[in-house]
């Protein structure tokens, strides 16, 4: 790595080279324009070029490679040559094509990219095809891998301590890759790609930038991120960035879907993440690495890691996250609350409620389950669901509902009772909410605990107050509430600083 910023390259494409133009044109986000030629009826070099604004990277990927070029190669490559000959910034071209020796000889290799994907995983000679291509006189050397675990992405991580000075662009395609986009500057890749999802685990400009805050990230940048499987649809990354960009904490936070806790924990360590999020499935597996409080050792449960000197320490969030906006909406002394769910958010939701005296009833499909979460303050545990005016406060805290199963509801009623609150927070505006809003219900919405408990992991790990305000607002963006028919996000926000309704 040259010592410099990563750039941030959007590529655009299309049918024809009009909409190619207007989508370069458009890429204003970007530091240059990667202009794909394959796939367009009328590819035209000049085209490409005339009038641009920034740098641009003309590419015509061949179908071989994951491309949408299936004609001859000659004509390929004719063009490839054309774009370099008319002054492109820079030509990509295929480490395996044919043409790449006669083409590095003819161009001296100045301006020139050379390329190597794998879409179908990462190669076992990943190491040496780097070197391989390093070894060329190409300008800039490019390789791309499927990922399919952390681990992967840890490879394409360690291309960087190899690479000298010579600038390059290392990148893992896939979910689990994504750190490898975002963290370009840890890489030490001179720049990395954004799109509408040309390569998987590819995101907008739009989103790197004000999601993940990329220009931000430097080398000595601290990592957090959000651990779990399947994990690209948490808004948590937006939260938490935001909230350090609103403090000005040096810090990025980024999704690291894991296959394993074996490979999360070897990501963490390897990349020195500071602190870690933990979702499904891995939470049992983090309560077994980490020396937990009091609190997530009552739960069972560790939602919140961070590194010290003598390893992982845990603690778990989602009591007082459950409870800061509940207690604005009612007092808990002595109310009749249901909770429906047996998983580790209903053993927190139960002892958050116990330690505020309320009377506790679970339900749950398994009585065996029901009762576990019951037995830790004392509460009633039942197969049933809540019975008509049996319950003052209801409590999801199951999965159900979420995205995209939104039609589906883990209770059809009575809404008998005073307040309703979902722990599902996407969609905004569950059935559930929905169905108890519209007979008269409160509502109280998954995003309030979400932000909440979110706060309180950063001022663990940074000792900063987060600005709720901010993660609030980014959250929204996230999931595209401001989009959304019935969500009326003034009031979520009111509810947020003591209103009684949440989420409609």
């Amino acid at each position: 790595m040259t010592g410099s910023s990563p750039r941030l390259c959007v590529t655009v494409g299309g049918t024809t080279m009009g909409e190619v133009c207007r989508a370069r044109d458009a890429a204003t986000e970007g530091d240059l324009v990667e202009v794909r030629l394959d796939g367009v009826t009328d590819p035209d070099p000049a085209a490409a070029l005339a009038g641009r604004t920034k740098p641009v990277l003309v590419t015509c990927r061949p179908s071989w490679e994951g491309g949408r070029f299936a004609g001859p190669e000659t004509d390929r490559v004719a063009m490839l040559q054309r774009a370099w000959d008319l002054g492109a910034d820079y030509v990509d071209i295929e480490f395996a094509a044919p043409a790449c020796e006669l083409m590095l000889r003819q161009t001296r290799g100045e301006r020139v990219v050379l390329s190597s994907h794998d879409f179908g995983g990462t190669p076992r000679d990943l190491e040496d095809r780097f070197r391989a291509m390093r070894q060329t006189n190409a300008a800039i050397v490019k390789i791309a891998v499927r990922a399919s675990t952390l681990a992967d992405t840890m490879r394409v991580f360690a291309l960087g301590k190899s690479a000298g000075e010579r600038p390059f662009i290392a990148l893992a395609m896939g979910m689990p890759g994504l750190p490898s986009r975002v963290l370009a500057a840890k890489v030490g890749s001179c720049w990395t790609y954004a799109g509408a999802a040309w390569a998987p685990g590819q995101v907008p400009a739009g989103r790197m930038i004000d999601e993940f805050g990329f220009r931000r990230v430097t080398p000595t940048t601290r990592v957090y991120g959000v651990a779990g499987r399947p994990i690209a649809h948490s808004v948590s990354p937006a939260m938490h960035n935001a909230a350090f960009a609103a403090a000005g904490i040096d810090g990025v936070y980024v999704p690291f879907e894991a296959a394993t806790a074996d490979d999360l924990f070897a990501c963490a360590e390897a990349l020195d993440v500071r602190g870690l999020s933990v979702t499904a499935p891995f939470k049992i597996a983090a309560a077994e690495r980490c020396r937990p409080d009091d609190l997530a050792r009552a739960i069972g449960a560790v939602n919140t890691l961070r590194r010290t000197t003598g390893g992982w320490e845990g603690t778990n969030t989602d009591v007082a996250g459950f409870l800061e906006p509940l207690e604005r909406c009612m007092a808990l002394s002595n109310t009749r609350a249901s909770v429906i769910g047996a998983g580790g958010a209903a053993r927190a939701v139960a002892i958050a409620l116990g330690s505020r005296g309320a009377r506790v009833t679970v339900h749950a499909r398994r009585i065996e389950a029901a009762q576990a979460v019951a037995d830790l303050t004392g509460a009633a545990a039942t197969l049933e669901l809540p019975r008509a005016g049996a319950w003052d406060l209801l409590v999801n805290a199951t999965p159900v509902g979420t995205t995209p199963h939104v039609s589906e509801t883990p209770y059809a009623g009575p809404f008998d009772g005073r307040l309703v609150y979902d722990l599902v927070y996407n969609p905004p505006a569950t059935r559930l909410l929905r169905d108890a809003r519209a007979a008269g219900c409160q509502t109280l919405g998954g995003l309030d605990m979400l932000v909440a408990q979110a706060a309180r992991q950063i001022a663990w790990w940074t000792a900063c107050e987060a600005d709720q305000d901010a993660m609030r607002r980014a959250a929204e963006r996230r999931l595209g509430m401001n989009d959304m028919p019935g969500v009326d996000v003034s009031e979520t926000r009111r509810a947020a600083s003591g209103s009684t309704t949440a989420v409609q």
